[in-house]
């Protein structure tokens, strides 16, 4: 039976996410497989509860380590939180039985970096798996030309090093396989693997959670995820004043996450008297019942971001909502248009997005031809079903030690 280890940093805790989902598949095949995290929750700034810990509908080992946490998402104590986390794993790994197969997130760094090194020492067959690309997401935030390169330099040595040790290179987008694959000698290709849903899953929660409480008329502006520095929602809500101006006042918005910035949009939305609902952080059940009864989607993110295909619009696709865009990700961007799943809109710029969603609004047949279009592109290129079997057959059809 071949030991897999799986290492991630950042996982949700349920099967939705991306390693449990991953970790059950190769349990329920017969391989042994230890999923090793955080006892820390990131997304919720806490540790986990006893119950959390235990996750009785996993087949495979769930083994949290210890970290002290942090409040805030760019601190130092963020840093060193990781830091500590590191080195809980490479005292961990000390103790452990060598395993046939390393399988790991990347980020954090400081984790990533002792797997990588770890499998180098023992020649153990190491596989990486491109959840975000850091220094760069920091940078959007510290956007000081020669001086942030300076201070993130450390950081990118780091990542090219965790990156070229690699002997499969995985990533949730194409931009990061092929950032990642820069610095690689040894991989021939890397593997771009979006995120991703069970659509049968999803299918079957928007069933049961169905919404049944929309008024007639009404139109639903949905967006989920972190209320956070990289996402630009005050654009929208600029945009939707905009429309109510002209006398469009059966717009609704529709905001299920949490996160720092929540009370400031929230507030923003209130004052400029927008008809708005701020659900808060959602369960996933709760969420796709809600996501699935709206009519447009928002993917409204700031100049200089780093990230790519992200966890949300997969979400979108599967609810098969046409989506309205300001990410300048060229991935996402040619996506839509390939597939017409939706509009890119200029971003930071509330009135070209306003004349978008008006078109979306007043046009019910073009919502209908882009939803459908968005939900053909959630089954081709979203559905877990079919898309990690790749990522599956890297892990189980190559041998653990490098050749």
């Amino acid at each position: 039976m071949k030991d897999v280890l799986m290492i991630a940093h950042f996982i949700r805790g349920t099967i939705e996410g991306r390693f449990e989902y991953l970790a059950n598949k190769l349990a329920n095949e017969g391989y042994a497989v230890e999923l090793v995290t955080t006892e820390f929750s990131h997304e919720l700034k806490r540790k986990r509860k006893k119950e959390e810990k235990q996750l009785k509908e996993f087949q495979f080992y769930l083994n949290m380590l210890p970290e002290p946490g942090y409040k805030k998402n760019i601190s130092v104590n963020r840093f060193y939180s990781h830091y500590v986390m590191g080195q809980s794993l490479k005292k961990y790994l000390k103790n452990r039985k060598k395993p046939d197969i390393i399988y790991c997130g990347v980020p954090s760094l400081d984790v990533a970096k002792v797997a990588a090194e770890y499998a180098r020492i023992h020649n153990i067959k190491f596989i990486i798996d491109v959840q975000d690309l850091w220094p760069e997401a920091f940078k959007m935030v510290f956007q000081v030309p020669i001086i942030s390169d300076l201070i993130f330099y450390p950081m990118k040595r780091k990542a090219d090093y965790i990156y070229s040790t690699a002997d499969e290179i995985i990533a949730v987008s194409k931009t990061y396989a092929n950032r990642a694959i820069k610095v690689n000698n040894k991989c021939k290709v890397a593997h771009d693997v979006f995120l991703g849903i069970e659509l049968t899953h999803f299918d079957k929660l928007a069933e049961l959670n169905k919404f049944l409480k929309k008024p007639k008329g009404e139109i639903w502006i949905a967006y989920i995820g972190t209320l956070g520095h990289s996402y630009d929602l005050t654009c929208v809500i600029d945009a939707l004043k905009i429309l109510k101006d002209k006398g469009y006042k059966n717009i609704k918005f529709v905001v299920m996450g949490d996160g720092p910035l929540k009370s400031k949009f929230e507030g923003y939305a209130i004052e400029k008297g927008i008809y708005s609902e701020f659900t808060g952080r959602l369960n996933y059940s709760n969420m796709v019942g809600l996501l699935t009864a709206c009519d447009i989607a928002v993917n409204p993110i700031k100049a200089g971001s780093a990230g790519s295909i992200i966890n949300k619009v997969g979400d979108y696709s599967a609810a098969g909502l046409p989506v309205l865009n300001t990410q300048e990700s060229k991935e996402y961007r040619q996506l839509i248009e390939e597939y017409n799943i939706g509009l890119n809109c200029k971003n930071n710029n509330a009135d070209d997005f306003a004349d978008n969603l008006l078109k979306m609004c007043e046009d019910d047949n073009l919502r209908i031809i882009m939803g459908q279009n968005s939900r053909r592109l959630a089954e081709e290129k979203f559905d877990r079903n079919k898309t990690y079997q790749e990522i599956l057959t890297k892990i189980s059809g190559e041998r653990g030690e490098r050749k």
